[in-house]
Order: C-alpha cells, then structure tokens, then sequence
C-alpha cells in the first residue's frame, strides 16, 4: 500500500478493521462487457481503456456509456482478488486525480455522514482556488477534458442526480446567457482579488519594520518586536480552532466577539494562499522545529501533482479515442485554445493592474521617505543575479503570480513545482528585504574586539528612557503615514490636556487629520471625543473653527463614517451642563446635514433638534436649533415629515424667545415653504391649515381673543407671502417664456417689500434677479392684457385665498390696536408683493363690494355694519395705502371721508375710524392727507360730523409737528369751537388737552389757554354739566404732562373751582360724576411737583372740598382722601425742608419714612425741570 499510496496520508488500520465486509456497487458501462482490471494493480488500465474525462454531470458513466467510473474500478478491485484492500484516501486521490470533482464530492459527503472526514478532501473542497477555473465558454457535447482541465458549470440542473446530457440540445439559446454569467463572475472575482493584493500590500508595507527599529528591539532584549496584523489573524485563528476542538465553545465564542474583524470560519480570511500552519498542539509537540516542506505534503491550495503517482496508473500521454474522428480532435483543439487565450488575456490584465497598483505604493513610499544611496546601491548589485527591492510590496507580488499560475490552464504535475518555486523566491524575498533594511543606514565601526554584552553594559551608562511611554514612542520613528497616525493617536490624548485653553483652537487640524486617516475606530472615537471636547465653553470663533473642522472632517471620509462617528459625539453633548457646548451640537447638526444619508437627516437628526427645542432652556442654543432646521428642511426628500415639520414650526413659533421667533422667520419657514412648494402643498395644505387655525380661534375668542396666538399664525402666513408668489410665477401661463436678457430693465428697488433675510429675497428664491425681471414683465401683461383663464394658482389666490382673509378681517375686534396692525401690515406685504395691478383689479374690487360706499345708502345704516368691523382701518391702512402715488392719495382721502360721513350720519360707533386715523397717525407722511380728511368734516354741513372731525383731532395731534398744529389743526379747532353747537364745542376740549400736552410754543399754548378759559368762565357753560366732566377728565389726562407754569397757573386753580362748586351741587347724580372725576384728576396730579404756595392755596384747599362730597357719597374714597390731606399737611408744616423736598408729590410720600428720607435726598440733588420729572413718574405709571 505504500507504494500506491504517495500522499503521506492513510486511512487508518481501525478504520480497515471496522469496515471489513465493505462492498461498493458495480456499475459497467453500456459498451464495456469486459470485467475492471485485475487485482495486481488496482489503478492499471488496459490499454484500449479510454483516458479519464471530466465529467460536466453528476452521472457516474458519460453519455455514450464510454470509459469507466472510479467506483466500477474499485468494484472490480474488490471483486479480482479480495486480499487486496484499497484504502478510502488512496480512492479520494484517485477521484481527484481524474478529475472526478463531483463524484469526490458525494464521496467528501458520504464519508461526513459517516463520521469518518478524510483530511485530503476536506483540505481539496476547502479551498475556494481548486474551482476557480470556470471557462466563459461551455464544452462541446464530446468534448475530451485531459486532466487538470476546467470545471464547467451544468446547464439546467436542479440536484446532482438530475442531469439529462440530451438537455444541452435544448439549452442552445441559454449558452451566451450563461457565458454571460460567468464572465461576470470571472470580473467579480478578479475585482475581489485586486483588493485583496491592495489589502496585502498594505499589511506587507505596514509590517516593514525600519532598520533603527529593529536595531532597537536589538539593543533592549526587554522590548519585544510589535506582533504584525497577518501573524496576529494567524495566531487568533489557530487559538479558536483549538478552543473549539478541545470543547471550550464558550471561550471560543467569547473569543470570536472580541475579534469580530475576522472570520473564524474560513482560513482563506487570514491572508491570501497563505498555506495553514500545524495546530497549537503539532507546533507545540515540535517545538520551534520548521514545517514540512509543501513537496512533503501537498497544500490544499495546490492540486495533486501526477508526476508523484508511481505505477503508471495512468498513461502520460493518454492513447486517442478509437472512434474519435479527425474533425473532432480539431474542434477539442481549437476550443481548448480559445480557454487558453481567454484565462492568458484575464492573466496578463490582473498582472497589469498588480503592477500598477505596485508602483503607485512605490511613488507613494518614495515620496515619504527616500532611500538612502547605501541601499539603492545594495538592490542595484544583487539586480543582477536576482531582482531584490527595498520596498515590501515586492513580497505580495510573488503570491500575485502563484494566484494567478493557479486560475490558469497548466500542464499536469508542475502545480508542486511552481510552489516550491515561489516558496522559495518568498524567502529569499524576505531575506532580501531584512538585509536591505538593516543597512540601509551604516555606520563607521570602531576595529575593536569588545564584547557584544561589554558594548551592550557600556551604552547602558547613557541614560536612555525606554521604559515609560514617553520614552518608547520617542525611540520609535515613524517610517510611513500609517505609522505617523497611529503615533500621533497615541500623543494627542497627552498634549491636549497640557495646552493652555485659550490656545487649544489650534489643535483642531491635528486632531481632524489624525481622527480622518487613523486606522483603528476606537482611537478614532476618542480623538472626536477630544475635539468636542476640547475647550470648556467655546466662544462663537472658536465654536466656527471646530464646525468647519467637522465640515472638513465629513467632506473627507463620507456619510457612513459621519454617521458613525461624529454623531454619536453630538448625542453625548446634548444635554451637556453648559450652553456653549450645547450651543456647538444645536449648529454642527445644522453644518452636517448636507453630508449625512437621507435617512438619518429625517430620524435621528430631526428627533434630536426636537428634543433640544422643547427641553433647552437658553435661548441662544434654542435659536441655533431652529437654524438647523431649518437647513435639515432645506434637505429632507421624505414627504411624510411634512406634519412633524409643521408642528415644528408653529412649536418654535410660540417660543417666548424674540431672537428665537426671529430665527423662524428668516431661515425656518423660508425653507419648509421651499420644501412644500416642491411637495405641490403650499398652498393647497400649509396656508390653508394656518388659516384653519385663525379661524378657529377667532371661533373660540368670542368673549377674550388670544392676541399672542393670532399674531403667531398671522406672522407664519405673511412670511409665506414670497412663496406664494413664487409659485405663481412658477407656474404661470408665461414661465416658459421668460428668458433674462440684457435689454430688460432692472427692478425698482421699492418694488418688493424689504425682505426680513436672504431667503425671503424674491430674486433668490426664483433663483436670479434678471429671471425675475424677466418673469415680472410677463407677469405685469398677463394681468393687463390676459386675464387669468387657465392661471390655477393666481386663481385660487383670487378666488380662495383672498375672500377667505377678508371674511376673517371682519370678524376680529376692531378695538383691538394689535390685531388691526397685524392684519394692515399682512395686506401691504401682500399687496405690494403681488403688485399695483394685481391690487387694483384683484384686491380692492373684492374690499369694495364688501364696504358698499354710495351717495344713495349714506343715510342709510342698513346694509353698512361692516363699516363698524376692522375691514374698514384694515383696507384703508394695509390696501390704500400700498402706493402712494396721487391717484392713490386721492382715493384713500376719499374712502376716509366718505366712512366718516356715512357713521357720524348713522349715529354708528366711530371705532372703525379711530382704528383708522391712529394707525395712519404713526406715520407722519400721513398728517397732511389726515388734516385734509378732518377739514372736510370740519367744513361739513352736519354738527354730527363736525362733532366727529372734532373727536378724531385729539387721535393725529399725537407725534404732529408743533408747525403743522400751528399752522392746520389749531385753526380747525378754533374754528369749530366758534360754531352754534355746544356738542361740537365739548367735543374740541380733548384735543385742545393733547396740544397741552405735547407743544412747547407759549404762543399757541396761550391760544389754547384762552379758549379753555373761555369754557371755564363763560357764564353760558356754567350749568353745563358734560362740558365740566370733559374738562376734568382733559385735565386729569394733561395735567402730568402739561407745562409746569400751565399746571400751576391754571389747571389746579380751575379744578378747585370746580371741587367748591360740586359742594353746592343739588342734583346728586351730577355730583357723583363730578367728584369721581375730581378724584382720578388728583389722583393723576398728586404724582407731579408742586409748589409749597399753589399746594396751600389750592391742592390742599380742592382736596378737602372733595373729601366733603365724598363723606356722603363714597366712602370708600373718603379713607384714601383722608390719607392724601394728612401727608399734604405734613410736609406742609415742616418748613425745614428744602423747595425740592416741598415739592415732593403725595403718591412718594406713602411709600414710608425711610424710603421717603432717601428719595428726598436724591431730589434735592436734581437740576432737571419740573416738567422732566413729571414726564418721568408719567411713563413709569
């Protein structure tokens, strides 16, 4: 049995014994009546017998019923001479001698049932280069395979017993399918194996250890080399492989989690046709001894050699087919030579590519580090004989070729030689390398005959560090950029910590170069971990440096590794003590969200920026999320975010935060309204949902509207004004159209309004400003030539939009000053936006058939109560007054009379027409066309609307030039006291009050004093008791503000005279109205300085009339008039007291004596007038 069996590798003896009756089945051939060979060479074959032939089936005989199978062989083996046993490897080598791969296999399997693997067929079926042979051609129907021919994939084939040779004639059309196929498979594999040499190169060039390196380890025995990354996969799979054979699973399965890099199932994973070592136990037991030769025992990666078989079993040169005709030996032949080509072309461009891939490393290398001439000149004398190279990637080149040698078409028997070839070239490769390495640097030897361990005692006495971490990284030089990173992973986390913080800015690049090119995640992690935190509480330069370094940082490795690694580090920070760092995750979610995957912008990111916006409490971190969602809105591609970013806006819109509610307007709705306007849903879902939400709370606010709510939705629509328009531009019948060109004219600066950020620009949104003139041109004729058939947007604007605000502008509370500005200012956005033409033949024909202004209603309060509503200050202020050209001037006039005649005419409440003049009179463009208005009521021929025009005066006096008032409003004033009316008269005193109270100029004030007088002393007006009542309240209202020489002089004395006269005042309810107004007037004045003699003479006298009254009236009031005439007469008596501290008001006097003693001090310290100081207590009221 020795001399059949040549591969060292025998079935067992207890294998024989346990298997003596071992019978296999006979099987003949159709065509063969003769019986198998005889006994005394078990493997001979007559010499008619046909060569062996690969079979493309899992048949055991061939098609025609020629040849003969491995299992008849050994059938007749056993049949001839029963003595004769035929071991199980010795027929596995056989099997895969002649290339009987699939019937070795089900033998493989068999055997793996029985509990009795052969090593030599688990080896051959381990190894994925024994079938990496495919041909892109399938063979002809009888085609002869000699061995070592390819491995052809069967056509239709569902199990191994199921093949049917007749089915190659049906499967014609399936051929280039499946060549198809297989070249694709070939160009997969060879695209694996090109990054599998990259991959080796990079190992060989990493492990390359610098000659002072090793000199190093040399020199301190206690240092111990580094363990290369191909030995440590080695080593590991060698650990686990003993683990699981000697039952300790869970440790292997520990063992395998903690090295989760590497595949444990698969030897191939440790490196490329690197032969398996021995186990643990066989290296062990030899002891360091060097392994057996691959000629000893073949390597499962090598096929069997047939030079090694003695016996002749088979004829080197296999006799030909009887019946073989000429033609098709040529057709074998010339097929064969076709795979020949095909495999010899896919060599010879993997061999390029390898080369190429070698001097890219080599450039690389060389650009590093030169080196030095020694070594160049080392290589260059042993060129000669044999190539050797400094640089390691030479090593893989070898293994490159032995790949290659064995996916080709190589003749039988040299697969042992050619690996012991390379076998060979590798080692001295090797020892190429180490040589060049150790001298690459030299130096001068002394010709001294000390002793290595003298030498070695001698240098001892330097005092050379290179136990202490220090000390071993500073013994080390780094020699490539692999190793300069992983040297600078292991010192950055040294050097931050001593590096002053106002400097450590400036170790961001370094950190980001080393967290960008380290190789090992977890140092990765930790130098983000640094960078984040690196300084305390980053200021806004040093928060930008660190964004723009993150920025860099995910430019470089792409969204996988940005998902990975950077924001885990933004999660731990979220709900870090401080708000700058807080503040750094808030602004790098923002500054990230263009290179992370879609996926996690629309999850985790959002979530995040969510949950920073509803638990954050400084408004600065809130502010900054709100940024950056407004940049993740910017990039979401998800429409089933849309509701989650709606609720985020009107979220961060009811924030309490100024700056916070900012930030939504200029970047937050700016970007989710690009986003809807791509989505089709801006104004078919958010506008619509907004005004939803107005209306509903206008429906709940019946008895208490919620101002701040209103304004929120309210700002949210007129932030969506710009795209809106947009969109209507975007889709308007002339888009098509519109093309910039130089000969359009540019865009009036005034024709947009001015927009709260550059998102809001309208040349930005539509992407340029000559589009948008362009589009703009055609826009302006569409409307004045056109129309809007077939216009849907413009037109749900016109007909949706549009009376849906007008029906909400009538339903809000005309009294409410907030409300109505929010409205007026919506309107002239959206007007002025959408333009004069627009406004003129859209906008206010809808506000004008609403208000019906006619000749024939005007006496007529039926059919007018909308003019009482807030439609009439919200068209006035925020549609008439868009444009401010003549035509526009004269029509606002003209809407403003005709309002405030046809209320004064219907005794309607005038709230309307104040809500009207007070906002127009915040601006003073609108003084002159106000004045204009009130004349014409002025001059009117009814007292109702002359009493009207008088009450509106007292509305624009406020923030009026003294000029104008001179010149227009008092001479109006006057002109009305001077008419027949007493209720026109009465209606003039709050507006003479409020010139009181705002003009300087001692002229008009003694007009005003005259007239006053006039009502006050004229006998005519004694009796009149509202007119006394409207003077009180004027005075009580004035008085504060009002001149100090004005006060003292006239209004005081006055009000006294009145307090005395209600005393007598027989009709009881007079009395009452007059003394509770006598009441609230000094109330108001108790709170200004006043002189020690006009307190005496008549404040003190005037309070105590109004005690009197208010005895029998009020008592209530009687307690606190009480208290105010005591502490009058306090400060009265004490005449100690400085004029300053006279003057004291009572309101001060009742806060207690020490706080009292303290203000009194620092008035006495005052050199400000009397006035100023009343206008001081007056706005802190």
């Amino acid at each position: 049995m020795a001399s059949v069996n040549p591969f060292d590798v025998s079935d067992s003896d207890e294998e024989a014994e346990r298997r003596p009756n071992e019978t296999v089945d006979t099987e003949r051939s159709p065509s063969e009546g003769a019986p198998g060979p005889p006994p005394g060479n078990a493997f001979s074959l007559p010499a008619d017998a046909e060569p062996p032939t690969l079979l493309l089936s899992s048949n055991r005989t061939s098609p025609s019923g020629e040849g003969m199978s491995v299992s008849a062989a050994a059938t007749s083996t056993m049949a001839g001479g029963v003595e004769t046993r035929v071991s199980v490897d010795v027929i596995a080598a056989q099997l895969l001698r002649d290339q009987y791969i699939l019937t070795a296999l089900e033998f493989h399997t068999e055997l793996l049932e029985a509990g009795r693997e052969l090593p030599r067929l688990r080896d051959y079926f381990s190894n994925p280069g024994n079938f990496e042979r495919q041909s892109g051609t399938p063979p002809a129907k009888d085609q002869v395979l000699g061995p070592g021919g390819p491995l052809n994939r069967a056509g239709s084939i569902s199990t191994l017993d199921s093949l049917d040779f007749a089915r190659y004639s049906d499967d014609g059309n399936r051929e280039s399918d499946e060549r198809v196929a297989v070249l694709e498979f070939e160009l997969r594999k060879a695209k694996e194996t090109i990054q599998a040499l990259r991959a080796n190169l990079t190992q060989a060039a990493e492990s390359e250890v610098a000659s002072q390196e090793r000199k190093n380890f040399k020199s301190s025995p206690e240092i111990q080399e580094p363990i290369r990354p191909l030995e440590k996969r080695a080593l590991n799979f060698l650990v686990n492989e003993y683990l699981l054979k000697n039952e300790y699973k869970l440790s292997s399965i520990t063992f395998s989690d903690e090295n989760d890099d590497q595949d444990f199932e698969l030897w191939d994973d440790v490196g490329l046709n690197i032969p398996k070592p021995p186990d643990l136990l066989q290296l062990y037991r030899n002891g360091g001894s060097t392994l057996s030769s691959p000629t000893d025992k073949v390597d499962a990666s090598v096929g069997v050699a047939f030079g090694d078989l003695p016996g002749n079993c088979i004829s080197r040169e296999p006799q030909k087919k009887p019946d073989l005709s000429q033609q098709q030996q040529s057709e074998v032949v010339q097929e064969l030579e076709y795979q020949l080509n095909l495999l010899n072309s896919e060599k010879q461009s993997l061999a390029e590519q390898i080369k190429k891939l070698q001097s890219e490393i080599q450039i690389l290398k060389k650009s590093v580090s030169s080196p030095p001439p020694a070594t160049l000149e080392l290589c260059s004398s042993s060129s000669s004989s044999k190539p050797c190279s400094t640089n390691p990637p030479s090593v893989p080149s070898l293994d490159n070729g032995q790949y290659l040698d064995i996916r080709g078409v190589s003749e039988a028997g040299n697969d042992l030689v050619s690996t012991s070839t390379q076998n060979t070239s590798q080692s001295q490769q090797q020892t190429c390398n180490k040589t060049t390495s150790q001298q690459r640097v030299q130096f001068d030897q002394p010709n001294r005959k000390l002793s290595p361990a003298f030498q070695q005692a001698l240098l001892s006495f330097c005092r050379m560090c290179s136990e202490s971490r220090l000390g071993a990284e500073v013994s080390r030089i780094a020699d490539s950029e692999e190793s300069v990173m992983l040297m600078l992973g292991r010192c950055l986390p040294h050097i931050v910590p001593n590096v002053l913080l106002a400097k450590r800015e400036e170790l961001i690049p370094l950190i980001l170069c080393t967290a960008c090119l380290h190789p090992e995640p977890k140092e990765r992690d930790q130098l983000l971990h640094i960078l984040f935190n690196l300084i305390k509480r980053p200021d806004d330069e040093q928060r930008q440096m660190i964004l723009t370094g993150c920025v860099a940082f995910a430019r470089h490795v792409g969204p996988t590794r940005v998902e990975a690694e950077l924001l885990p580090q933004c999660w731990e920070q979220i709900n870090h003590k401080y708000p700058e760092r807080r503040l750094l995750v808030a602004e790098a979610c923002g500054a990230l969200a263009p290179y992370l995957p879609k996926e996690i912008r629309s999850s985790l990111v959002l979530s995040m920026l969510q949950q920073m916006l509803t638990e954050d409490k400084a408004d600065m971190v809130r502010e900054a999320v709100v940024k950056s969602l407004g940049i993740i809105m910017g990039y979401i591609d998800d429409s089933d975010k849309y509701a989650q970013g709606f609720e985020l806006m009107l979220l961060s819109l009811g924030d309490p935060s100024e700056r916070v509610v900012n930030a939504v307007h200029q970047v937050f709705i700016p970007a989710f309204a690009a986003w809807t306007t791509e989505l089709g849903t801006l104004h078919t879902a958010l506008i619509p949902s907004l005004l939803a939400r107005i209306e509903k709370l206008l429906t709940q606010g019946e008895h208490g509207l919620d101002e701040h709510k209103l304004h929120v939705f309210l700002s949210a629509l007129q932030s969506l004004i710009p795209p809106l328009f947009a969109v209507v531009l975007q889709n308007a019948p002339f888009t098509s159209r519109a093309k910039p060109h130089e000969d359009i004219p540019a865009i009036e600066v005034t024709r947009f309004p001015r927009p709260a950020s550059p998102l809001q620009d309208m040349a930005i949104i539509i992407g340029n400003r000559e589009l948008l003139s362009s589009l703009l041109l055609l826009y302006d004729h569409q409307l004045e030539h056109e129309g809007t058939t077939g216009w849907e947007s413009l037109l749900w604007v016109v007909n949706q939009l549009l009376p849906q605000l007008i029906e909400i502008v009538g339903r809000i509370n005309v009294t409410s000053s907030t409300c109505v500005h929010e409205f007026s200012r919506f309107f002239w956005r959206f007007c002025r936006t959408f333009g004069k033409i627009f406004t003129n033949t859209k906008v206010k024909p809808q506000f004008q058939e609403i208000l019906r202004l006619s000749e024939e209603n005007v006496d007529a309060s039926a059919g007018n109560g909308i003019l009482t509503k807030a439609t009439v200050p919200i068209y006035a202020t925020g549609v008439l007054t868009c444009y401010n050209q003549e035509e526009d001037r004269k029509l606002l006039v003209g809407f403003l009379e005709d309002v405030m005649t046809t209320l004064s005419l219907s005794h309607a409440p005038l709230d309307s027409l104040k809500a009207s003049f007070v906002e127009l009179g915040a601006n003073p463009v609108y003084h002159e066309l106000l004045l204009t208005v009130l004349w014409y009521g002025v001059v009117h021929t009814s007292a109702l609307v002359r009493c009207t025009a008088a009450r509106m005066f007292e509305l624009v006096l406020r923030g009026m030039s003294e000029a104008l008032v001179d010149r227009r409003a008092a001479p109006a004033l006057i002109t009305l006291c001077s008419g027949p009316e007493l209720s026109v008269r009465i209606a003039t005193i709050p507006a003479f009050g409020t010139i009181m109270e705002t003009v300087t100029q001692k002229e008009l004030l003694e007009r005003v004093k005259m007239q006053l007088a006039s009502f006050l002393e004229d006998p005519q007006y004694q009796d009149q008791h509202s007119l006394h009542m409207e003077i009180i309240r004027t005075f009580g209202r004035v008085g504060p503000n009002a001149e100090p020489r004005f006060r003292d002089d006239f209004v005081l004395p006055h009000l006294h005279k009145l307090a005395l006269a209600n005393n007598s005042q027989s009709v009881e309810s007079k009395r009452i109205d007059i003394a509770i107004h006598l009441f609230e007037a000094y109330s108001a004045l108790s709170c200004c300085f006043i002189s020690e003699e006009v307190m005496v003479n008549h404040f003190l006298p005037g309070l105590r009339c109004l005690h009197a009254d208010m005895e029998q009236l009020s008592p209530e009031h009687e307690v606190i008039l009480g208290s105010m005439i005591k502490e009058c007469e306090i400060k009265v008596e004490n005449r100690g007291i400085s004029d300053a501290q006279g003057s004291i008001s009572i309101a001060s006097s009742l806060v207690g004596e020490d706080a009292k003693t303290k203000f009194l001090s620092k008035m006495g310290q005052l050199t400000t007038s009397g006035a100023m100081l009343a206008n001081v207590f007056q706005r802190k009221k």
